[in-house]
């Protein structure tokens, strides 16, 4: 028995393969970019605007507690946390990286006992 000399390479199962492969990314693209459905919404007579609030509370190495640019102690911002609506509005915490932990955790503990979902922790790049 003979062998005989590998002097070609056969591609063409190679390309079937690139092309199933070209096939599939193709497809699976256009999915993704016709995720979101365009929609003219209608108007209504009895607009009820949704506001939804952007809270900002930041804790200082020291620990004294700012609710929108306003010091303010824990109780009143528990209190002010109180009035806001956990599903719609936004809380984004900014802690010092030097103050204690039980800070944080005082702040979560009060949006955890109202249910809030909607929690950012700031931090910077």
């Amino acid at each position: 028995m003979r062998r005989e000399r590998f002097d070609k390479m056969n591609v063409v199962p190679f390309i079937d393969i690139v092309l199933v492969l070209l096939v599939i990314v193709l497809a699976t693209a256009t999915f993704v970019e016709n995720r979101a459905l365009k929609v003219d919404l209608p108007t209504a007579s009895s607009k009820k605007s949704e506001e939804k609030k952007n809270i900002q509370i930041a804790v200082n190495k020291e620990g004294v507690y700012s609710y929108e640019k306003e010091v303010l102690g824990l109780d009143l911002i528990k209190e002010r946390l109180m009035k806001l609506d956990p599903k719609k509005d936004l809380i984004s915490l900014r802690m010092d990286k030097s103050s204690e932990f039980r800070y944080f955790v005082d702040i979560i503990d009060i949006l955890k006992t109202k249910g809030f979902e909607n929690i950012s922790i700031i931090t910077k790049q």
